[in-house]
């Protein structure tokens, strides 16, 4: 599923494709992609007509603002945008459309099929679905480390799922709390209401530094994720935890550990993150270094 950098990447790509652009018609092959109004037919007559202003992110949602509606997209696991002439071949699973004045076209192609589309009023967004219950923005200015804090340190949930949840902070999915978790020292499974003051600023700043780099990155594609222009991203090639089981640690040389915490795929190393003590965690499925090969710290 595409995270906070991924998604504001395609919300930056798209805004210098897009805005301004006009809306002349909408073809909905798909109709569940549509939440609201639940009548395709309704979505489409309702944006015909309309100009694109500018498109936003909040957390993992893209937020199209129109002359008087406002357009909330969820990519879920394998949803994407692209901007192609009208007369390009539509490739297999684009499910809706919007054909512009130019002669253009933004289309929605989703594989899985997850993805969401919810039209509302200005301001509505805020007070319903999906938006209403997000939590703190990590590249907003309101993000600090007291409100970091404040909103989770009296929580005795492990750290790795009380990152992921959506309600408390908002765009941090599993690449990315791994790879903060390693930058802070910490181990997935300390609770949050067990982290010192000088845990909390490692903590804060991680997330500040992991997501801005992969922002500046345009993302990770890990599988499917391109943005609006279909590039891929970059950020793959600088991840020191997730995904690299079984490989030396890029600072300490220990083996890099995967293990399965919350239902979710975790990676650690058992050096730079020790466990906490008295942990009933699962056993790590450690990948097992061949005879003979040390590890390199790189």
């Amino acid at each position: 599923m595409p995270e906070l950098p991924e998604v504001e990447t395609v919300c930056r790509t798209l805004n210098q494709l897009v805005a301004g652009k006009t809306i002349t018609d909408v073809t909905v092959s798909l109709p569940r992609i549509i939440r609201k109004p639940a009548e395709p037919e309704m979505f489409a007559a309702a944006l015909a007509g309309r100009t694109i202003h500018s498109v936003e992110r909040r957390g993992k949602f893209i937020r199209i603002v129109l002359d008087d509606l406002i357009l909330v997209s969820h990519l879920r696991m394998e949803g994407r945008y692209g901007v192609y002439k009208q007369d390009e071949p539509v490739e297999t699973h684009t499910h809706v459309v919007f054909h512009f004045t130019d002669g253009t076209e933004l289309r929605y192609k989703d594989v899985r099929q997850f993805g969401t589309m919810d039209l509302f009023k200005p301001g509505e967004e805020w007070t319903l679905p999906p938006l209403n219950k997000l939590g703190l923005e990590p590249l907003d200015e309101t993000f600090t480390l007291e409100s970091l804090r404040q909103t989770l340190s009296k929580r005795s949930t492990k750290l790795k799922p009380l990152l992921l949840d959506q309600a408390y902070v908002v765009g941090l999915g599993n690449i990315y709390v791994d790879e903060a978790l390693f930058q802070a020292q910490l181990h997935p499974e300390r609770t949050a209401d067990s982290l010192k003051a000088a845990e909390w600023s490692r903590l804060y700043d991680a997330i500040r530094d992991t997501l801005g780099r992969a922002v500046e990155a345009g993302g990770s594609s890990i599988k499917s994720y391109v943005n609006g222009q279909g590039e891929m991203g970059m950020f793959q090639h600088s991840l020191l935890a997730y995904g690299r089981g079984g490989e030396p640690c890029r600072v300490c040389g220990a083996m890099i550990e995967k293990f399965v915490l919350g239902g979710r795929g975790t990676h650690i190393c058992p050096k730079c993150q020790p466990k906490p003590k008295g942990s009933a965690a699962k056993k790590a499925v450690k990948q097992a270094r061949p005879k003979g090969v040390s590890p390199k710290i790189h």
